[in-house]
C-alpha cells in the first residue's frame, strides 16, 4: 500500500549480481511522504538456475531518504529450482512484471526484521474481541480505471468512511492493509452492524467490499497485537463474496439476542487454519 526506485535493478528488470534483488512494496492510499503505516513487500532474487521469493507484511517509518522498512513477522519464503538459467530468468522477468501490474512499487535499500528488546518490561496480555477484516473487491481493476491521482481520491473517502463508521460504534482501528482494514470490538453486535454500515457507505463511492468477523482471544504487547484469532479472522473474509458480510460460528454463538439474522453458509477449511469452520451471512 504504499517514487519509483530502481537502483538495484538492470535494464531488463533483473537483477544485477549475487547481492542486488529487486524489492516491492505495495502502494495505496498512503504515499512516500507518510510514516507510519504498513504494506505488504515482495524479494525477488535468481541466482544461476534458481529463483528465491520472500513476501510478507512490513511496516514503514520515515519518509524520503530517511525511510526505513521493516517485516512486521519473518517473512515467508520460497525457492524455485528452473533446471536452467533461462527459465530462471523469465520466471524472474515475469515475478518482478506481476508485482509492477499489481500496485507494487519497486524498492530500494534493505528491508530489515524489527529487533524486539531482550529486557523489555512490557509482556503479553490477554485479550477477548471480536475482529473484523474489511477489504474492497476488485481493487487492482478499479485502481488501474480510475489512475493513480483519482484513486488516491477515492481512497481517502474510503477510509473516512470506513473511520467515521468505526468511531460510532466504539471500534479500534488495528491496521490497514493497502485497501484492507482490521479492527476489533468488545462487543460482536457493533462489529456486524459496523461492516455493514461500512458496506452501505462505500457503496457512494462506487466500491464494494468484503468483510468477515471472527471472535477469540488475541495476545497485545503495546501496540502490537499477535494470535491465531487474528488469522481466523482474514479467512473469513476471504470466503465472502463482494458485498457480503461473513461471521464464524463463534460469532453467532454471541448474538442469539442481538436481533440480527444470520444464513448458514455451511462448513468450510479455512486456509492455514485447524478444523473447519461454519460461517454464516449476515442478513438484512
Amino acid at each position: 500500500m504504499y517514487d519509483y526506485l530502481l537502483p538495484l535493478v538492470g535494464p531488463d528488470g533483473l537483477s544485477i549480481g549475487r547481492t542486488q534483488m529487486p524489492k516491492f512494496l505495495r502502494i495505496g492510499v498512503h504515499q512516500s511522504n507518510v510514516s507510519g503505516y504498513t504494506s505488504k513487500a515482495w524479494w525477488v532474487r535468481r541466482v544461476g538456475s534458481t529463483v528465491f521469493l520472500k513476501w510478507g507484511a512490513v511496516e514503514v517509518h520515515g519518509v524520503g531518504d530517511g525511510r526505513k522498512i521493516y517485516w512486521t513477522l519473518p517473512p515467508q519464503a520460497k525457492t524455485i529450482r528452473c533446471g536452467t538459467v533461462q527459465r530462471a530468468k523469465d520466471y524472474a522477468k515475469t515475478a518482478i512484471a506481476r508485482r509492477r501490474n499489481h500496485r507494487y512499487e519497486p524498492l530500494a535499500g534493505n528491508i530489515a526484521i524489527r529487533r524486539r528488546p531482550v529486557d523489555r518490561g512490557d509482556e503479553f496480555e490477554q485479550a477477548l474481541a471480536t475482529i473484523l477484516f474489511v477489504d474492497i473487491v476488485r481493487s487492482t481493476e478499479k485502481a488501474a480505471r480510475l489512475g493513480d491521482s483519482r484513486w488516491t481520491q477515492v481512497m481517502n473517502h474510503y477510509y473516512a468512511a470506513v473511520r467515521r463508521e468505526l468511531k460510532t460504534l466504539r471500534g479500534k482501528e488495528v491496521v490497514t492493509t493497502g485497501d484492507g482494514l482490521l479492527a476489533t470490538f468488545g462487543a460482536p453486535a457493533a462489529g456486524v452492524r459496523c461492516a455493514t454500515a461500512i458496506r452501505e457507505a462505500v457503496r457512494t463511492l462506487g466500491l464494494e467490499i468484503r468483510a468477515g468477523l471472527h471472535a477469540g482471544e488475541y495476545k497485545v504487547s503495546g501496540a502490537e497485537v499477535f494470535g491465531l484469532a487474528f488469522h481466523i479472522g482474514a479467512r473469513v473474509a476471504a470466503k465472502a463474496r463482494a458485498g457480503e458480510v461473513l461471521v464464524s460460528s463463534a460469532v453467532k454463538d454471541l448474538m442469539s439476542q442481538s436481533g440480527i439474522r444470520f444464513k448458514d453458509r455451511g462448513v468450510h477449511q479455512l486456509k492455514g487454519v485447524p478444523k473447519r469452520w461454519r460461517l454464516y451471512r449476515v442478513e438484512h
